[in-house]
C-alpha cells in the first residue's frame, strides 16, 4: 500500500507491506529497504474483469510467500 503526497507530480511518500504492515524505510528521497511491487490489470476471462489490483511485500514476506510455492522460483544470479 503506498500513500502519496500532493504536489505537481505524484510521489510516493510511505509504502507499507500488504502482508505484515511493515512500513518500508525511507531516508529522505530514497528507499533503503527494498520490497516487491504487483500491479495487475485482470483479463476479460478473469471473475475480475478489468479491475486492477496492486499491493507491495517486504522481503521478508515475499521470501514467506516464495518459499510456500510447490514450484521454486527461478532465480537468475
Amino acid at each position: 500500500m503506498r500513500q502519496y503526497t500532493e504536489k505537481k507530480r505524484k510521489e510516493t511518500e510511505k509504502v507499507f507491506c500488504n502482508q505484515c504492515g511493515k512500513e518500508i524505510r525511507k531516508q529522505g528521497e530514497m528507499f533503503v529497504e527494498d520490497y516487491l511491487c504487483v500491479e495487475k490489470r485482470w483479463g476479460y476471462f478473469s471473475k475480475k474483469d478489468n479491475e486492477v489490483h496492486r499491493f507491495e511485500l517486504c522481503e521478508d514476506c515475499y521470501d514467506k510467500l516464495c518459499a510456500s510455492f510447490r514450484i521454486p522460483v527461478d532465480i537468475e544470479k
